[in-house]
C-alpha cells in the first residue's frame, strides 16, 4: 500500500497555516481571522478553484478497497489471509484490531487529512470570491463539492470511531472529540449547503451532485435515526459479548425518507434493469446510462491516481492458480467466510439474479477454457463484486490494473433506505413500493408489507461485500449476534474434517485449516468495545492526541 510518510499533526498544521493567518494560544483551537486576502490564498479563476478541491480527492482514493479491510472484514462474511497471521487484514479478520493496525491508522488519517484540505480550500475559494476571481458559479461547485467531500468524511468517521473532533474553516479542535449528535449536525449542514451549492445529477456519478447530496442526507438520517452508541454505553458493553438494546428516533427517520423522496421524485435516477452489469471497468461512471450510479470514487489505476481501487486485486489475488485445475494453493488477501453464505441464500433464493454475481463457486479460465470450482473440499466461493467480468479476459488483467471506480452510493440503496425508514415508523406497507422494486430486478417474490427482519435480509442480498456489512450491524445493534453465526458454519467445528464428510488435499486442509480458525476467532473475541474501531496512530506511529475509545 503506498501512502506519503507525513503525520496527521504536521500536515494539518500545514494545511491551517494557509487558510488562518493566526491561531489561538492554544495547540489544539484553529481560529479564523479576518480571512484577509493575500496573494497565497487567492486561487485565479472557476477552473484553480475546482482543482483545488479535487486535490481532496488524493485522500479519498486510497481508502477504496481499505474500506473492506475493516467493514468487510469485522463481520461474518470475511476472512482475510493477506500475507502473514499478524497482518493489518488478518487481525482485522480476527477482531484483533489495535492503535497500530495499518487499515485503522490509514482510514482515519486520510480522512481528517482530507477534512483538513477541504477547510482550506473554503477559505481560499471565500477569499477569491470576495477578490472577484472566482464567479459566484465557480464558487457554488467548488464549495459544493468541498463541503460534500467533507460531509462524507465526518460520516465515515462517526459511524466507525463515534465521536471525533469537529474542525472546519470556522474553526475547531483538532483533538477534542464532540458528541455524536454535534458530529451528525456538521454533515447534515454541509450536505444540505451541498445540496443548495450544486447542479443537477448529469449523468455522470464521479460529480457530486445535488442528488447525491439527497441520497447521502437520506443515508445520514438513517444512522443518525438509529441512535448510535455514545462513548459512555460503548464503555458499559465494552468487555461483553451481549449486544445492546435496539433504538430509534422517528423524526431522524422521516427526515431520511424525505430525502429518499427528493431523491426518487427528481426522475434522475434509477435502477440498471440488469443487476450484473454494475460492477467493472466497462461499466463504471454510468457508460450504460442507466443512471444508478449516484456518486463514484474515480480510479483510473495505480499510475494514474493516488492508489488504484484494488477491490479486484485483494478479492482475485492469484488468478486461476486457485480451485479445480489450479496451478497451485496462494491464497487471495481477502476470503469468503464460507459456504454456508452462499448456501443459505441459495436455499431460500436460488433463483435471485443477485446471488449468481456475488458469490462466482465456477469461473471460466479464458486461457485454457476450463472451469474452476470454487467450493469445498476444493476451495470457498470467490466474491464476485471483486472481480471484473465487464470485457474479455478481465478476470486475469484486472488485478494489475486496479482501475474500477468505487461506489460510494447507488440509487438501490435509496429505495432500501426508503424502504426501512418507513418499516421502522411502523408504515410497512408503504415500505413495499420501494422494496420490491429491488426483489423484482432479482427476479424472486414480492412482499406486500416487508418485515424488519426482511428488510435486514435485503441489505444482504443487494449489498453484500459492498462495504455495508459493519455499519448495518452498528445501526442494528447486532453486532456481536451477527458474528456468532460462524457458529453454525460448516468448517466452525473442530471437527470439521470429518463433520463436512469431504475429503480434502493436505493444501485444501491447510487452507480449510485457517477458515476454521479465523472462525473461530471472530467468534471468541469480538465484544461490545467492536461497537467502535480503536483511535489510532498517526500515519508515522505518532500519537494524535485524540482519547482513546473504550476497551482499547
Amino acid at each position: 500500500m503506498k501512502t506519503k510518510n507525513f503525520t496527521l499533526a504536521a500536515a494539518v498544521a500545514a494545511i491551517f497555516s494557509t487558510g488562518f493567518s493566526s491561531c489561538s494560544s492554544s495547540d489544539d483551537d484553529i481560529s479564523s481571522n479576518n480571512n484577509q486576502v493575500t496573494e497565497t490564498n487567492v486561487v485565479a479563476d472557476d477552473a484553480s478553484a475546482l482543482s483545488l478541491v479535487n486535490g481532496v480527492y488524493s485522500h479519498w482514493q486510497p481508502l477504496s478497497s481499505s474500506f473492506s479491510f475493516i467493514i468487510e472484514l469485522n463481520s461474518n462474511k470475511l476472512t482475510s489471509f493477506e500475507g502473514e497471521e499478524n497482518e493489518a487484514g488478518p487481525v482485522n479478520s480476527r477482531f484483533e484490531q489495535e492503535p497500530t493496525t495499518w487499515y485503522q491508522v490509514k482510514i482515519f488519517n486520510h480522512l481528517l487529512l482530507g477534512i483538513a484540505q477541504d477547510n482550506e480550500a473554503i477559505t481560499t475559494i471565500n477569499n477569491s470570491l470576495q477578490a472577484g476571481k472566482v464567479t459566484q458559479a465557480g464558487y457554488n461547485a467548488a464549495v459544493g463539492k468541498a463541503k460534500f467531500l467533507r460531509a462524507l468524511a465526518y460520516l465515515k468517521l462517526v459511524q466507525l470511531w463515534g465521536e471525533v473532533p469537529v474542525f472546519t474553516e470556522n474553526g475547531g479542535s483538532t483533538t477534542e472529540r464532540k458528541s455524536i449528535n454535534e458530529v451528525f449536525n456538521q454533515i447534515v449542514s454541509d450536505f444540505t449547503d451541498a445540496e443548495s451549492l450544486l447542479k443537477d445529477y448529469d449523468g455522470d456519478p464521479r460529480i457530486p451532485s445535488k442528488q447525491a447530496a439527497q441520497a447521502l442526507l437520506a443515508r445520514t438520517y438513517l444512522v443518525w435515526g438509529d441512535n448510535p452508541l455514545s462513548e459512555s454505553e460503548v464503555a458499559a458493553i465494552a468487555s461483553s459479548q451481549t449486544d445492546p438494546a435496539f433504538s430509534k428516533t422517528d423524526s431522524r427517520l422521516e427526515k431520511a425518507v424525505e430525502y429518499a423522496n427528493k431523491v426518487i421524485n427528481s426522475g434522475k435516477l434509477a435502477l440498471d434493469p440488469e443487476y450484473n452489469k454494475l460492477w467493472g471497468r466497462e461499466y463504471e461512471s454510468n457508460k450504460r446510462g442507466t443512471n444508478e450510479h449516484i456518486f463514484t470514487i474515480a480510479h483510473d489505476g495505480d499510475k494514474s491516481d493516488a492508489q488504484g481501487n484494488h477491490q479486484t486485486h485483494c478479492s482475485w489475488t492469484f488468478p486461476f492458480q486457485n480451485g479445480e485445475y489450479g496451478r497451485g494453493y496462494s491464497q487471495n488477501h481477502t476470503e469468503v467466510s464460507d459456504d454456508d453464505l452462499y448456501d443459505d441464500w441459495h436455499a431460500e433464493y436460488p433463483n435471485d439474479k443477485r446471488l449468481a454475481e456475488t458469490y462466482f463457486t465456477s469461473v471460466v479460465n479464458p486461457e485454457d477454457g476450463k472451469t474452476y470450482t470454487y467450493y469445498s473440499p476444493v476451495y470457498t466461493p470467490i466474491n464476485g463484486k471483486g472481480v471484473d467480468q465487464s470485457y474479455q479476459n478481465a478476470e486475469n488483467l484486472e488485478i494489475t490494473q486496479n482501475s474500477v471506480d468505487r461506489i460510494e452510493i447507488r440509487y438501490a440503496e435509496v429505495l432500501l433506505i426508503k424502504a426501512e425508514a418507513l418499516v421502522q415508523l411502523g408504515r410497512n406497507s408503504e415500505a413495499a413500493a420501494p422494496f420490491n422494486q429491488l426483489r423484482q430486478r432479482a427476479g424472486i417474490e414480492t412482499v406486500s408489507a416487508p418485515t424488519f427482519d426482511q428488510i435486514k435480509r435485503e441489505w444482504d442480498y443487494e449489498f453484500t461485500y459492498e462495504q455495508f456489512s459493519l455499519l448495518n450491524s452498528y445501526r442494528w445493534k447486532n453486532l456481536i449476534s451477527s458474528v456468532k453465526k460462524v457458529s453454525g458454519y460448516k468448517h466452525f467445528p473442530d471437527n470439521w474434517k470429518s463433520s463436512t464428510g469431504n475429503t480434502y488435499t493436505s493444501d485444501q486442509e491447510a487452507y480449510f485449516t485457517k477458515i476454521h480458525n479465523h472462525l473461530v476467532a471472530k467468534y471468541n473475541n469480538v465484544r461490545g468495545k467492536h461497537y467502535r474501531q480503536p483511535i489510532p496512530t498517526g500515519l508515522s506511529g505518532e500519537a494524535l492526541g485524540i482519547s482513546q475509545n473504550p476497551g482499547y
